[in-house]
């Protein structure tokens, strides 16, 4: 039975493209396995993602209730169920069995999926930061449970003295033939060398430790680089950082998506930082020098003109985030806020009064 990508995510159909991203994260965070989650579940998630995400897989799931990966290019409207068990055509017909056909009869997706045999699965994780840990350029260390090569055969899948030979099945082709009967009539369709995988060769003797896979479950340290400025949503890529390929085959990238922990005090906007502070009565009406602190803790003075009202923004050059683009730095706007004292000593009080009596 086809999986339901929108229960597995938890949206509607009609749900945007924000909404299913943000159920996608949200999933993908509680059930990651470096987080003790669900690896089975974690993967049909990301399944469910990448279709949903991808405007023609979303739009064939949509239609058909599967993705034709090959891409066969039918044209909007056409339905496939329309004429089928007409004029004396009594049968059922898999429309998967024509999907692979199309692609083997035409030649579409045959040499991706040849290419990306082997090839190991990207990885995607979130990272947490502090905002005051993008001021700087840092490194970053984590610890992925992944694929990683067989230590004992190098990630060939071979036992270490024995070697590669050629798959008797299909000659060193990686595919075998096989006749399909269709509603156009019996066709010879190539299908992967179920022996080999698709590889054409086969080691002649398994690795003991990997089964012949020329890779294990394991965990792998991996030290990140997080450049001064990153921003939320910001997806850094480490080539060659995702799972091992079988049997030597490339390994595949690691994504990770940077979230920016909101800050108690600073507002970040961009590369600008915003913040709030308190000014008494006579600081609003007669101007003072404030000492404040800027978002790395470094102690500034910040000039209050006489008569500010509360709410007025000063700026503050060059002392916001630093730009991604490495040239320079935001501007920190601070809001000053007049305080109204909420007790009076009698002395402030009969002071007050004096002012009020003079006009103020």
């Amino acid at each position: 039975m086809p999986k339901d990508y929108y229960q597995i995510l938890g949206v509607s159909r009609e749900a945007s493209p924000d909404e299913i991203r943000k159920a996608y994260h949200k999933l993908a965070h509680q059930y990651h396995p470096d987080k003790g989650g669900d690896e089975k579940k974690f993967k049909e998630i990301n399944e469910a993602y990448q279709t949903l995400s991808n405007k023609e897989k979303k739009a064939q799931y949509d239609k058909f209730g599967r993705v034709f990966e090959g891409g066969a290019g039918f044209e909007p409207g056409f339905d496939f169920g329309s004429g089928w068990g007409r004029q004396g055509m009594d049968f059922e017909f898999d429309f998967g069995d024509l999907s692979d056909l199309m692609e083997d009869f035409f030649g579409f997706g045959a040499g991706q999926r040849k290419k990306d045999l082997k090839r190991g699965k990207d990885i995607e994780i979130e990272m947490e930061l502090p905002l005051e840990d993008v001021l700087v350029a840092g490194e970053r260390q984590i610890v992925l449970q992944k694929f990683i090569s067989c230590s004992r055969c190098q990630g060939v899948g071979a036992e270490p003295g024995t070697g590669i030979k050629e798959c008797f099945s299909c000659r060193g082709t990686g595919w075998v033939q096989q006749i399909k009967r269709t509603p156009f009539g019996s066709f010879t369709k190539s299908t992967t060398c179920p022996e080999c995988g698709g590889e054409g060769f086969r080691p002649e003797k398994i690795c003991n430790v990997c089964q012949g896979e020329g890779r294990i479950k394991g965990k792998e340290e991996i030290k990140i680089f997080v450049p001064a400025g990153v921003d939320t949503n910001q997806v850094i890529k480490i080539e060659g950082k995702g799972e091992a390929g079988r049997r030597a085959g490339k390994p595949g990238n690691l994504y990770i998506r940077i979230l920016v922990q909101p800050h108690p005090i600073f507002q970040r906007k961009g590369d600008d930082l915003y913040v709030k502070t308190p000014i008494s009565i006579t600081q609003a009406a007669l101007g003072q020098e404030l000492e404040m602190s800027t978002l790395d803790g470094t102690k500034i003075l910040v000039n209050v003109p006489a008569g500010t009202d509360s709410g007025k923004i000063l700026k503050i050059s060059g002392k916001g985030v630093p730009r991604f683009s490495g040239y320079g730095r935001g501007n920190m706007y601070v809001e000053l806020i007049v305080k109204t004292p909420k007790r009076l000593t009698k002395e402030q009080k009969k002071l007050l009064e004096q002012l009020r009596e003079e006009g103020l």
